[in-house]
């Protein structure tokens, strides 16, 4: 058996059927993010049933209190660990919510980046601007950025296409501080940590400034809302569902298609802004505004609140 420090999912706590169940899928070529979740579910499972009694681990999952696109994955991995053992079941039917994601507005979001320290502000700045997925910003490398450009060139996740995705340049300036304050090389990891780490330090930063105040809506915001706040701006100012699809690593048009919904923006929810030079206009543009026209030679930009 390998050394359990090398292994991508804990091994505390796991059942020998449970950590064998594990090292097949490894082998099978499972990603480490579907192994660390098989891992956490199977554990869940193992401590409030049998598992190898399927219909009680079926009860269990009927009655328990969630949401039926966590009852699927509870299912699905319980599936790995059948085939595992040699036992079957007539798995239930559970099917995940069509809800629409809740899209944050700007403002809030620069709030959060404000009130993080320095890393933190740096991975939530990367993920607004770029929309990666935790685990993707996670996995980053500092040879998966052009550090002159500012394109980040990230492993996708979940099967999707290859992606080059800008940051601006006040992003960029900061990614560059914080590699040569942590003399990373090429090869080494951009951030510490993994994506449940980033996630955990981004909830404490967020209930906090929630708390300071004592706004309430500041706590709703989700991690992955970053990602979602990107495609939305991305498709109202493009209004191009292919190019959306093609930056956010979708393998399914479907999947980009929520994006539409939210196209209906009225004026009032924008911010103006006017520019009489190149500097003024520059750094309106760096923060995000768009141009719209040009008036007795002042250039007025835009941008949601």
């Amino acid at each position: 058996m390998l050394a359990v420090t090398r292994e991508p999912f804990s091994t505390e706590k796991a059942s020998p059927k449970i950590l064998n169940t594990l090292l097949s899928l490894r082998k099978q070529g499972y990603s480490k993010s579907s192994l660390k979740f098989v891992s956490k579910a199977l554990k869940f499972l193992s401590n409030h049933c049998n598992l190898d009694n399927p219909e009680n681990v079926k009860l269990f999952i009927a009655r328990y209190d969630s949401a039926s696109s966590y009852k699927r994955n509870l299912c699905y991995a319980y599936n790995h660990y059948l085939s595992y053992v040699g036992l079957s079941w007539t798995s239930p039917k559970y099917h995940a919510s069509n809800k629409l994601p809740k899209i944050p507005i700007e403002e809030k979001l620069n709030m959060l980046i404000s009130a993080s320290y320095p890393s933190l502000a740096l991975k939530l700045s990367i993920s607004k601007e770029t929309g990666l997925r935790p685990i993707e910003l996670c996995r980053l490398r500092v040879k998966d950025v052009d550090l002159e450009q500012g394109i980040i060139y990230p492993q996708t996740a979940k099967g999707g296409s290859g992606r080059a995705l800008k940051i601006r340049a006040k992003t960029l300036r900061m990614l560059n501080s914080y590699i040569s304050k942590h003399n990373l090389s090429l090869n080494d990891k951009l951030f510490k940590g993994d994506s449940d780490y980033y996630s955990k330090k981004f909830r404490y930063v967020r209930n906090r400034l929630a708390k300071k105040l004592n706004d309430p809506s500041i706590k709703s915001i989700r991690l992955y809302d970053l990602r979602h706040f990107f495609a939305t701006m991305l498709y109202h100012r493009t209004k191009d569902i292919l190019f959306v699809k093609q930056q956010m690593g979708h393998r399914k048009i479907e999947t980009t298609l929520v994006y539409t919904q939210f196209l209906d923006m009225k004026d009032e929810e924008f911010t103006v802004r006017t520019a009489k030079t190149v500097k003024e206009a520059s750094e309106l543009i760096e923060s995000g505004f768009e141009f719209v026209n040009e008036i007795d030679g002042t250039a007025l930009y835009r941008k949601r609140k």
